[in-house]
């Protein structure tokens, strides 16, 4: 099976001060938040990955569900500080996402708080692409 990502910025939400992050970021909580419920999880084929920046600063805190020959999901505005339905709505988002032969994630299907906030769908880069 290919291996499924869910990818936390770190960066996000970050207090700076004289060009230096100070404190714990929020996308650091929301990071803390998903990885203790992940070991809760029922699908441990889902992996947490911190990630330096996503360049989606206005948008923070942002997450991103990838994998191999699926759709890449860029998902902001989440707050750091989910509530526990919250945090089982992005695994049972996950899910979906793991479950779909193209990782496609209708706006109907997504549970909050993924359901707004979806920053970008990228599609899968073909096998093959042809040459003109």
């Amino acid at each position: 099976m290919t291996a499924h990502t869910i990818f936390v910025c770190t960066t996000c939400a970050s207090t700076w001060e004289n060009g230096k992050r100070v404190g714990e970021s929020g996308g650091e909580k929301l990071l803390k938040r998903l990885q203790q419920n992940n070991q809760n999880s029922q699908n441990q084929e889902i992996k947490i990955q911190a990630v330096e920046c996503m360049s989606a600063c206005n948008r923070s805190c942002v997450i991103c569900f990838a994998s191999k020959d699926k759709y890449t999901y860029l998902f902001g505005d989440i707050s750091p500080e989910l509530s526990s339905t919250q945090v089982a709505g992005v695994f049972e988002c996950a899910n979906k996402y793991y479950d779909h032969p193209q990782g496609l994630l209708p706006w109907a299907e997504r549970p909050d708080p993924l359901k707004k906030g979806v920053l970008a769908s990228i599609p899968a880069i073909p096998a093959a692409i042809p040459v003109g």
